[in-house]
């Protein structure tokens, strides 16, 4: 008699994401989607995932019209179901899924005033300030600047590398030469750190599964360490190997957003906004579009596009017609 038991679908979908190593925020974001899902059609057995487009179509369709999600919300719950299926289920997908889409909107970034990010970055201290600083200063997203290594800033070259960014893709990018000494300072105490984690046996970073294997000792090292550590060691969820991993992104959102307040700015100001007033105050400096589509690694520079219509004055640069109206 066999004692083999089928694994649960969640535990069978989150090893193979493992395999394929895709990042623990892409395997938490994709199982919820499996979970509502199951939900969503009251299923009860493996059985009930069959006819798997015939399934699909009605659960995007709820998520557009009655969920109201974003086009880009739909677009993964959708990744997440076609994964299940051909990656965990082994079954193609070969009917259409006519699911009706969600209404992709048009939205114009929201930019700060240089006088506005003038009265913001002082109200931020210690390292939300530091990695604001970057956002802004190099037109970072969030996630690129805490997952920066020591080796990744080039004080001399006066540039930034970007490792595995959006799309999987490397770039350089400027460096504020202004933040250099802080960013020495603040790099010394994360030394000071890293050795004191070394001498206690710890010191291990994360590195992408190749590069582990490739260089099982350079997660030691101090070049290959984060820039923003967290405070504390915490053990990894897809290894339980224990060592310091970067700050989290809510630490730094959570300050921007206190510190918006406090300087009584209306606007929606969240940390991405610092990447797009960096794009669009390059462009009031004159600087060409081609040369801010690479700095910003956009794949297409009709992405890059979208900041000149935030430099036109009023709707398309027209002057309202109250005005001309005598005082």
């Amino acid at each position: 008699m066999s004692t083999t038991r089928t694994p649960r679908l969640l535990d069978e979908v989150r090893d193979v994401m493992r395999v394929h190593h895709y990042s623990i925020h892409t395997e938490r974001a994709y199982c919820d989607w499996i979970r509502r899902y199951v939900r969503f059609h009251r299923m009860a057995s493996r059985e009930d995932l069959k006819d798997g487009e015939a399934k699909i179509q009605p659960f995007l369709t709820h998520l557009a019209v009655e969920g109201r999600v974003a086009p880009s919300t739909q677009n993964q719950a959708m990744n997440a179901l076609v994964f299940l299926y051909k990656k965990v289920l082994k079954e193609s997908l070969d009917g259409a899924i006519d699911a009706v889409r969600a209404p992709r909107k048009i939205n114009i970034p929201v930019v700060m005033t240089r006088e506005e990010i003038s009265r913001i970055i002082p109200l931020l201290s210690g390292t939300p300030q530091l990695v604001v600083k970057l956002l802004y200063g190099s037109g970072l997203r969030i996630m690129e600047a805490l997952r920066l290594r020591v080796q990744d800033i080039d004080f001399k070259m006066k540039s930034i590398t970007v490792r595995s960014g959006k799309g999987a893709k490397d770039r350089v990018t400027t460096f504020p030469v202004s933040i250099g000494p802080l960013l020495q300072n603040h790099l010394a105490r994360v030394k000071a750190i890293h050795d004191g984690d070394s001498a206690r046996g710890f010191g291990d970073v994360y590195l992408p599964h190749a590069l582990a294997r490739k260089l099982p000792s350079a997660s030691k090292e101090w070049r290959w360490q984060y820039v923003f550590p967290a405070g504390s060691l915490s053990t990894d969820p897809l290894s339980g190997v224990v060592r310091r991993h970067h700050i989290d992104p809510s630490v730094v959102n959570k300050a921007i957003k206190a510190a918006a307040r406090q300087a009584g700015i209306t606007k929606r100001i969240t940390s991405h906004t610092f990447r797009h007033s960096f794009a669009t105050h390059l462009l009031q400096r004159g600087t060409d579009i081609r040369t801010i589509q690479a700095l910003l690694g956009h794949n297409d520079v009709s992405t890059t596009m979208v900041y000149t219509h935030v430099l036109q004055q009023g709707g398309h640069g027209v002057m309202s017609p109250m005005d001309d109206l005598d005082p």
